[in-house]
This record gives C-alpha cells, sequence and structure tokens, in this order.
C-alpha cells in the first residue's frame, strides 16, 4: 500500500456516479482530513495536497521546533531532540514539515475512511440527481420502463437514474411492459429520507403543451402562445391559442397540413381528442368556440356569478354536452365560467318544461336530467333508455318510469 494511486482506487465512483474529477478529489481531502483529525487531534497544521490529473495523495505535517522540556501539544509542536533525529540543521522556531503516509493511519482506519467516502459519494450523487430534476419540472423526458406494478411503474432515464410513474399519472388507455420506451413531462421532485423521488406524468396539461411546443415550431419560437390547456387525460383535451402575428393563422399551424402535426400528438395520447381554439377576450365568442363542435344559437352571461346559459337547437345538445359530458366540463374549465346547457324550442313544437313533471317526478330526478341539458320532456323522449342510463346516474327502472310519465302527456 505504499504508492496508493486514488484514480485505481475510486474509479468506480467516478465511472457509474457521474461525479466530476474536482468534487472528488475535494470529498477525498474532507474524508482525509477527518482521518487526521482523529489521529492528531487537529488537522490545521497538515496540508493535504490530491493531484487532480493522476490521483495521487501528499499529506504534510508542519510542527514548531521546541527546546527541550517547552513542549506543550507533541501535535503542534517537536523537541530539539526529536527534531535532530530527522534533520540535524534545524534549530528551534524553525518548522519540521513531514509526509504523513496511509500506512501510517493503520488498515481500520483506511477501511472505515474508504466507507465514509462511498457514503459521501452517494449522497452527493443523490444531491445532484435532486438538483438536476428540480430545474427540470415541466420538461419532456425519454425513458425505459424497468419494472411495473400495480400502482406505478418504474422508470430509467438515459443515465440510469429512477422516475416513478404513479397510476395516476397514466392515460386510462397506458398498458406499458419492461423495455417500453416511455415520454412524459417531469412533474415533481421531491427528496423522501435523503433520497430523490423524481415523479413523472403523461396526464399533466404541462405534458401536452410540450408537445405542442415538440410538434409546432411557431409555439416553440413564441410566435404563437398556448394560453391555456384542460384535458380529461386519454378522452379529449382543449386548447386555446394565441397568435401575435396577423399573418399566423395559430389554430392552422398547430394542427398542421391535413392534420399533420396534431396526428403525432394525438397518437402519443393514445387517440385523446384535441379541440384546438383561438383565443379571444370575447367571453361570448370564447364560449361558442369552447363548445366546439356545437353550434350555439345565443348565450345569456351573467358576470357576477361566472355562469353562462346557452341556448342550441335540439339537435346540437348533444354535441355540446360530449360523451360522458366532457365537451361542456372542459369548456367550463377552459373559460372560467359554469355553463348551462338549454334546448331551444322550435316555435311550432309543442313541447313541455321537465319542471312541469316535479309533482310526478322527484326534483333530484329532474335535476339529474336538466344538468346533461335535458330540460323539455320531448328532449328526454327523444334518447333511448340506454343513451339516459349512460349519461345520467339513474337506474333503469328509474328512467323508464320517467319516460312512461312524459310519453303519457303527448298521448
Amino acid at each position: 500500500m505504499s504508492n496508493i494511486n486514488l484514480i485505481d482506487s475510486f474509479q468506480e465512483f467516478k465511472d457509474f456516479k457521474n461525479i466530476d474529477r474536482p468534487t472528488m478529489m475535494s470529498v477525498l481531502e474532507d474524508v482525509f482530513r477527518s482521518m487526521i483529525r482523529k489521529k492528531y487531534g487537529t488537522d490545521e497544521n497538515c496540508d493535504v495536497i490530491v493531484n487532480t490529473d493522476n490521483g495521487d495523495l501528499e499529506i504534510w505535517r508542519t510542527r514548531k521546533v521546541m527546546e527541550d522540556g517547552f513542549s506543550e501539544d507533541d501535535d503542534l509542536e517537536i523537541e530539539l531532540a526529536e527534531a535532530h533525529l530527522y534533520d540535524a540543521d534545524l534549530e528551534v522556531g524553525d518548522d519540521y514539515i513531514e509526509q504523513i503516509t496511509l500506512e501510517s493511519f493503520g488498515r481500520r482506519a483506511i477501511l472505515a475512511a474508504r466507507q465514509t467516502l462511498v457514503s459521501k459519494i452517494l449522497e452527493l450523487e443523490k444531491d445532484e440527481i435532486f438538483k438536476k430534476y428540480k430545474d427540470r419540472v415541466g420538461e419532456i423526458v425519454t425513458g425505459e420502463v424497468y419494472q411495473v406494478w400495480k400502482k406505478e411503474t418504474l422508470v430509467l432515464d438515459d443515465e440510469g437514474n429512477e422516475l416513478l410513474l404513479p397510476k395516476t399519472e397514466q392515460i386510462p388507455a397506458d398498458y406499458f411492459k419492461k423495455g417500453d420506451s416511455v415520454k412524459a413531462v417531469v412533474h415533481k421532485v421531491d427528496m423522501l429520507n435523503s433520497n430523490p423521488k423524481i415523479i413523472i406524468s403523461r396526464t399533466a396539461p404541462e405534458f401536452l403543451q410540450r408537445l405542442f411546443e415538440l410538434e409546432v415550431p411557431e409555439i416553440f419560437d413564441g410566435l404563437i402562445t398556448i394560453k391555456k390547456i384542460v384535458r380529461e387525460p386519454g378522452e379529449r383535451a382543449k386548447v386555446a391559442v394565441e397568435s401575435y402575428d396577423d399573418r399566423i393563422d395559430p389554430v392552422g399551424a398547430c394542427v398542421g397540413m391535413k392534420g399533420s402535426r396534431i396526428h403525432g400528438i394525438v397518437r402519443e395520447l393514445k387517440n385523446e381528442n384535441i379541440d384546438v381554439i383561438n383565443f379571444t377576450n370575447n367571453v361570448q365568442l370564447y364560449i361558442q368556440r369552447a363548445l366546439s363542435p356545437a353550434k350555439i344559437t345565443s348565450i345569456k352571461l351573467d358576470d357576477e356569478k361566472k355562469t353562462a346559459a346557452v341556448y342550441l337547437k335540439p339537435d346540437q345538445v348533444s354535441l355540446a354536452i360530449g360523451r360522458g359530458g366532457h365537451n361542456i366540463k372542459l369548456a367550463g374549465k377552459l373559460t372560467g365560467y359554469e355553463i348551462d346547457v338549454y334546448r331551444e324550442a322550435d316555435e311550432h313544437d309543442e313541447d313541455v318544461d321537465i319542471e312541469e313533471f316535479s309533482d310526478e317526478i322527484d326534483s333530484w330526478i329532474i335535476d339529474e336530467f336538466k344538468r346533461i341539458g335535458l330540460d323539455t320532456a320531448k328532449s328526454v323522449l327523444a334518447l333511448t333508455v340506454g343513451e339516459l342510463v349512460k349519461r345520467t346516474d339513474l337506474e333503469e327502472e328509474t328512467v323508464k318510469e320517467v319516460l312512461s310519465i312524459l310519453s303519457a302527456e303527448f298521448e
């Protein structure tokens, strides 16, 4: 052990932990200074020299030469008689400098130092990973599935760092197996029991925004701005965009020629239906665009309560509500208004407001129909039992009973 080269001894940490050499050498110096303090009580009079080019270590200890019998601290001072054993030219007041070898610390101390070094390197590596990903929150990362569990999936990035993709952050149609490539956005980074916990997400609005930035150069360059994104992951999303250049059509640029740009995003999101709309400060127009593809007849706004009563032709009601109510729900989130849909009755079409049946139908059942935009008898009768059961939270028997009551009105 007389010629110990630190590069050979600790190369494994540099290779696998991606820690730069100056940082590693600084850690090494701290470890050896700790060894010196344990053996000599202080390291103030010691110089630790680490050669960053070849990894060699030198430790030099300086003690003041004192007259015989006047040394008060052998760790800081040496008597003249003892000093002459090593250098006969030394005089009282001179500095006696000696080199300390690693062997002088003993095997046990060296093994303990190595263990401390391993611990410090691992701790430093965890801090580096935490800092790296803390600065990358909101960015897209690509990794490889390493293990799939019931509630989460373990993904490794290109450096072997562990990323967690919880089931709650996965699109419902996502199905992963070991070795699959996964694209997601860095969602949250925490330090848990001194270990970095990196959560990635495929359901966050930021993921969709980053995908648009990758596919649409005008967004990346700042010519088009994404004002807001709302999502029902795997089902539907609405993206409000705005251009500060009148020559650029923001919706057309995002969709691309024959949908070329948006198709890649839709595939990545497991066929999520994406509506791209032009942002506007005109609230009525904004709500009208947000409820696309439905065509609206008129809108009554209450800006104080942030509510909007939207009137549509009977054949447009289901389009406005959308499958599972996703369209109207997302339109409300996008515009910030609570939207109520009303069927505009034809003046030649005799119909009855569903509220007129409150003496025969419980109010909570009537509210359930109104919630999905069915506020008249004929609007309810226009749908089948199966469709009504699917859209509402009502039992089949309840729906049949309601249809029977409403049908009797028109017999």
